[in-house]
């Protein structure tokens, strides 16, 4: 009589253990809508609400941030190659950072596809596409943090920046720079698995609870302490230059690009970070009954969906803050689209890349202390 007693005891502890082993969350739309078990209650936490809401909400967003990121990306990179022609070390972080987008912009019709209906893409396309957004994710954090790396070099320490910032340099610190990405990449794309549950077949990640731990607070350090560290050491050093500094219009639009993209960074991607952390330590803060979790999912999926975002965000910084940019993009579109459009209009003729070659200058190569965009 005892052990009968006993059963539904163990039963409920090993539900309680396979839920805390794994985390159901996938890139793309957060918390997987499955019915859950609450850490303290051995009544089962049903969550539908989230899925549906993501199933409506998602795939539309999803589809106008790769239009609008894919188009904005491909420009910068077109204008980089055709344009700048690749000149400096800037150049080369700035082409990284755009591809770094590109390749997280390229699983988002999946994972659009994904939030309306199942994963039917099979086993390989789940964990290719899983490498990917992670692959891109941490790209573009690394190579942000390269862009103020290399500011701080070309503002406070220019001398050196002369001889150090070479487009050989650039290349060479971004190769090292993927496989670091690739490296941070690999505990997502390992535990990531396509497999049928509950009459569904869904892609997610299944860490175990050593490995979920590991990913939460590496990911954390990297994509907020790391970056924030580097923002605050670098940018005191730089603020501290451009005060003694009489002439300091030109380095002033030199900083404001990349400090832009580093604000933009932090508003759009640490939001998305924290509910990680908070969702992964529920227990820790208290939050592991079926309300709160329920509230983490649904925070999960809107802070996800705004970091997402980010990735179309940089073009328009670029457009806005960076005046050569501009320069660069009416160049590109008189030469490459205009003149396509209008074969017979004399206007579009007229070369206007002598104009903006004119920033450059002999001793560094590239004014505005190589402002890039």
């Amino acid at each position: 009589m005892e052990d009968k007693n006993m059963l539904p005891q163990i039963i409920q502890d090993i539900l309680s253990t396979s839920h805390s082993l794994f985390t159901r969350s996938i890139p793309g739309f957060g918390e997987e809508a499955t019915t859950t078990y609450d850490y303290d209650y051995s009544e089962p936490c049903h969550k539908p609400s989230v899925k549906q809401m993501g199933a409506w909400i998602l795939p539309p967003l999803y589809s106008l941030v790769f239009i609008f990121g894919f188009v904005g990306n491909i420009l910068v990179v077109l204008i980089l190659i055709s344009c700048k022609k690749l000149k400096s070390m800037t150049d080369i972080y700035l082409l990284n950072l755009a591809i770094s987008d590109l390749l997280f912009l390229l699983t988002l019709p999946f994972w659009a596809h994904y939030a309306a209906n199942e994963w039917i893409f099979g086993d390989v396309m789940c964990k290719l596409f899983t490498g990917l957004y992670h692959i891109g994710y941490f790209g573009g954090i690394f190579f942000i943090i390269l862009l103020t790396v290399d500011r701080y070099l070309a503002i406070v320490h220019a001398v050196f920046a002369l001889k150090a910032r070479t487009v050989t340099f650039g290349v060479l610190t971004s190769g090292i720079t993927w496989v670091v990405a690739v490296l941070a990449s690999l505990p997502g794309i390992i535990f990531t698995k396509f497999q049928e549950e509950e009459d569904s077949h869904v892609c997610g990640p299944y860490f175990p609870l050593i490995w979920k731990n590991f990913h939460t607070i590496m990911r954390n350090i990297l994509s907020l302490v790391l970056p924030l560290l580097v923002m605050v050491i670098c940018y005191s050093g730089i603020l501290h230059t451009l005060f003694r500094c009489r002439n300091e219009k030109k380095r002033h639009r030199a900083v404001r690009l990349i400090f832009a993209i580093m604000i933009v960074y932090f508003l759009f991607w640490a939001p998305y970070n924290i509910v990680i952390f908070l969702t992964t330590f529920q227990e820790a803060f208290g939050l592991s009954n079926c309300e709160s979790s329920s509230h983490l999912d649904r925070a999960m999926q809107v802070t996800e969906t705004l970091g997402m975002t980010h990735c179309c965000i940089n073009p328009i910084i670029y457009a806005f803050v960076g005046e050569k940019f501009r320069r660069y993009l009416s160049v590109f579109f008189r030469k490459h689209i205009a003149k396509r459009l209008c074969k017979q209009c004399p206007v579009f003729y007229r070369e206007a890349a002598d104009r903006v070659s004119s920033t450059f200058t002999p001793s560094t190569g590239e004014q505005e202390v190589s402002v890039g965009l």
